[in-house]
């Protein structure tokens, strides 16, 4: 029989964190998973990477810890032999290590965030690398069920096996309700995207002036989306004015969440660092807001890992991404499928991924069990049949998953092959760009307020010969502002300038916004 889902972790660095009893609880819940999953006509299988048994005739164990190439060749391994419709990581940073892509926006006093902790590579046919640009094309739905790094206790992990285990599919009626909250200073882009989704956005929330005391008839409905500031290793988002810009009162805090969550909720989150895993003893013993979501019966978090990136009005980069996500959950999909489908959506849209673009596509994932469905999918009239169920009883679910795959793999593929290569240009400074790219960049600048900002070129190289040439040289110049120093809640206001060029004329140029 295939195996629909896969569950992947290390056994040895779980019980490392928890010992024996821990590792013998975990089990005993993933049991219980695995059997509610066959009620909903799921195979789903556990493997320790690290376990001969379980790795007899996909490849070698993994040692303890594991390294971030042997994660991700055992995940490949095990895709390649089963094709599962669902890959279930399980376990934090410490148990099967994200990876880490090069940060394409990385500016020292800028965009300082040097890598891109990503899971991106383990939804991708490519081998193991570091290149952002080998991981456009992703074909597989993956998510990550994570536990606390560096804790103890498995009482967290169990308690999100459990939201798992009785994870329900409701009418999407039930998720067409949003809280939507937007750092002031953004409230134009927030409800563009909120109209976009939910066709109004009158009921937005903005800090200022409000939060972060939400009550829980104000955090009831299932759909949340969040565009605020966010910081590294913090358990708080922030709101910022439109004027006093040095402001950033918190908009959500993590401590203030707990018992007002409701079951099912699916949260997107365009902030900074806004579904960072970090042992929470490095900020004051205190847990994020994903991580603080997901414990209290939230079925999946989409956020970043690192600096994000947004328009103040229109919408870009983290806004569409977070978009997409969400469409795709009200609209049926699984949580991993839906973020499948985001990055794909997102990545489609495009001639090329610029520096931003990469960066977005790498740093948002899924935390949460990919194979949950939080919204029915709309049936075909003849799906009620008496002659259908009759004949498909065993495949109804299985059937149309199938086909699916298949679409999202061929996409994925089409992707991998046609997007080329953002590549830094060899030549610096001056020499990198035509008088007019330069006039029209500096001026943005000026008229932006960037006093201290560092440039940055690249290259658009076609992966194809067949295609190579076409419309001539395209390259991407972009400014990357170096603020003086981060704001006392450690957030760092970075601004992007990006020209994309055709033979040396400007085609295109946006700005954007650290989130």
């Amino acid at each position: 029989m295939p195996t629909n889902k896969m569950v992947v972790t290390h056994a040895g660095a779980l019980k490392s964190k928890y010992g024996a009893q821990g590792l013998a609880k975990i089990r005993g819940a993933l049991d219980a998973m695995v059997a509610a999953d066959a009620e909903r006509g799921l195979t789903t299988r556990v493997v320790a990477i690290d376990s001969s048994k379980d790795m007899s005739g996909y490849g070698k164990p993994t040692g303890l810890p594991a390294t971030r190439s042997e994660a991700k060749a055992a995940i490949d391994a095990l895709y390649k032999r089963e094709r599962p419709d669902y890959i279930m990581i399980l376990g934090g940073l410490d148990v099967i290590p994200l990876q880490l892509l090069a940060n394409p926006v990385y500016s020292p006093g800028g965009d300082d965030d040097r890598t891109v902790p990503s899971d991106l590579p383990y939804a991708c046919d490519a081998p193991y690398g570091r290149d952002p640009n080998h991981f456009i094309g992703p074909t597989r739905v993956v998510g990550r069920l994570p536990d606390i790094v560096a804790a103890r206790d498995p009482a967290y992990l169990l308690k999100l096996l459990r939201t798992s285990t009785g994870a329900v599919t409701r009418t999407p009626g039930e998720y067409q309700h949003c809280f939507g909250l937007s750092a002031q200073v953004w409230q134009a882009s927030t409800a563009l995207s909120l109209n976009n989704l939910f066709g109004k956005s009158a009921e937005m929330k903005t800090c200022p002036p409000a939060g972060p005391s939400w009550s829980a008839a104000q955090l009831a409905p299932r759909t949340h989306f969040i565009n605020c500031h966010g910081a590294q290793r913090a358990p708080a988002y922030y709101g910022q004015p439109k004027s006093g810009k040095e402001l950033f009162p918190e908009a959500d805090l993590a401590r203030l969440l707990p018992g007002k969550i409701t079951t099912g909720t699916v949260l997107a989150a365009e902030c900074c660092y806004g579904a960072e895993l970090y042992d929470p003893a490095k900020a004051a013993g205190q847990t994020g807001i994903a991580y603080t979501y997901l414990g209290e019966g939230a079925y999946g978090v989409f956020g970043s890992t690192t600096i994000a990136y947004g328009p103040s009005s229109g919408n870009g980069s983290a806004d569409l991404v977070c978009q997409y996500f969400l469409h795709a959950v009200m609209q049926g999909a699984s949580l991993g499928r839906a973020a499948l489908e985001a990055r794909q959506r997102f990545a489609q849209q495009y001639s090329h991924l610029a520096p931003e673009d990469l960066k977005t596509i790498a740093q948002f994932y899924l935390l949460g069990d990919p194979s949950i469905h939080p919204v029915a999918i709309p049936s075909h009239a003849l799906n009620q049949t008496r002659t259908f169920k009759r004949a498909f009883a065993k495949t109804m679910d299985a059937g149309p998953r199938a086909l699916r795959r298949d679409r999202l793999r061929r996409v994925g593929q089409a992707l991998e092959r046609d997007l080329p290569i953002t590549k830094p240009l060899a030549r610096k400074g001056r020499g990198a760009a035509s008088k007019q790219i330069r006039e029209v960049l500096t001026g943005a600048a000026r008229e932006t307020g960037l006093s201290h900002y560092a440039e940055h070129h690249f290259a658009i190289v076609a992966k194809r010969r067949s295609s190579a040439g076409r419309g001539g040289r395209r390259t991407v110049h972009m400014l990357v502002s170096n603020p003086e120093a981060r704001s006392s809640e450690g957030i760092r206001q970075v601004t992007l300038l990006v020209a994309t060029a055709q033979n040396g004329k400007l085609v295109h140029l946006r700005r954007s916004h650290s989130r």
